[in-house]
């Protein structure tokens, strides 16, 4: 039997330093959760947690994630596709929802984060997260569903005026005619979705917005976001090539921290309520990450240079995050909190990808 991803010695303390958290993991004990996007950065890891939870604790979780590519699915899960409580469903979000099995926890995180997709796919970024979510709370409401979660963004808040810190209360405004609110402008009506559907079909739909957060699940090959970039600049042995000059900050969360939230905030979270999920005491300006990534391995150092952006690069940023310094307040108030520091996490990474190339060239045929 092929083995399973958290057999790596890598995910697996990852799973093991989730389970260790202080969250009511019981409460998931014979019910079928459904996640979708799940072959996503975030969604992918909190699928193999759940996956963990029936192997090693002995919980009956009936597993649905809900993927546009089913060979994608297979690559990303390898043998969790051949367990019996695991099941892949090819779902289109923009078409009524109906399941042939009951839905107890529902996790939607289907999106297309990645600013690459902003200017050349703006209509396929705003709808999962506009009409998807709408989709997906009518099938909660219609099924009873226990809880539900939206994936939303810190970047919902858009332009924020005075002090830095941003609660969840904090007024923020976003230009719907600026491109790049395809993103956060969905968002934005994928939350409001959200409270509707608490109001005025009770169901307990919860909202966590999420900052920067970064995990062994990183498409460092094709992301362009700028932790990936670094780590994939370190892992060829390149320089790493800033396009800025790396002032701004930015607060960075690793993902055991992350999942650990989604679970508090659909378990213990407030229907119609948003979270932000943050480690606020990791706040690092762009150039010292880009210095911590280049010194993960001291035998192979890479240098950090400055130069413009080319162009033609389709990459669009986001003019509006300035200097933010959101807050997780309300959600260390649900028995959250951080423990992984920028240093451990990126050195986390950083030893998974390079275990995920040795594999690599284990399973490479060899030529004679």
């Amino acid at each position: 039997m092929r083995p399973l991803i958290f057999e790596s010695d890598c995910v697996r303390r990852d799973m093991e330093d989730i389970a260790s958290r202080p969250v009511e993991f019981a409460a998931l004990d014979n019910t079928t959760v459904l996640v979708t996007g799940a072959n996503g950065m975030l969604a992918s890891y909190l699928v193999f947690f759940l996956a963990y939870l029936v192997e090693t604790r002995g919980l009956h979780i009936r597993i649905l994630a809900a993927v546009r590519s089913r060979e994608k699915a297979e690559a990303c899960f390898g043998a969790l596709t051949e367990r019996p409580y695991f099941r892949v469903l090819v779902l289109d979000l923009l078409e009524k929802i109906d399941l042939d099995e009951p839905v107890d926890y529902l996790f939607h995180a289907a999106s297309l984060a990645s600013p690459q997709h902003y200017a050349v796919r703006p209509v396929a970024v705003a709808e999962p997260n506009a009409i998807g979510t709408y989709r997906l709370l009518d099938f909660a409401a219609r099924t009873r569903c226990k809880g539900f979660l939206y994936f939303s963004t810190g970047s919902v808040y858009g332009a924020v005026s005075g002090a830095p810190e941003v609660y969840e209360d904090t007024p923020g405004s976003v230009d719907p005619l600026d491109l790049h609110s395809c993103y956060n402008e969905s968002k934005r009506m994928g939350e409001n979705w959200c409270k509707c559907f608490a109001h005025e079909r009770g169901v307990p739909a919860k909202v966590v917005r999420i900052w920067h957060t970064y995990g062994p699940q990183m498409d460092v090959e094709n992301d362009p976001r700028v932790f990936a970039s670094f780590l994939k600049c370190l892992l060829s042995g390149s320089d790493i090539v800033m396009h800025s000059t790396g002032q701004e900050t930015r607060t960075f969360c690793y993902i055991t921290d992350a999942v650990a939230g989604f679970l508090q905030i659909l378990l213990k979270g407030e229907p119609g309520q948003a979270y932000n999920l943050c480690n606020t005491d990791q706040c690092l300006s762009i150039r010292a990450l880009a210095e911590l990534v280049a010194g993960l391995d001291p035998a192979h150092p890479v240098k950090v240079v400055c130069r413009p952006r080319d162009k033609t690069d389709s990459y669009l940023e986001n003019r509006t995050y300035g200097q933010k310094i959101p807050q997780n307040r309300r959600l260390r108030e649900l028995g959250w909190e951080c423990r992984v520091s920028c240093e451990e996490g990126f050195a986390r990474v950083y030893q998974r990808k390079l275990e995920e190339r040795r594999l690599a060239a284990l399973r490479a045929p060899t030529t004679l």
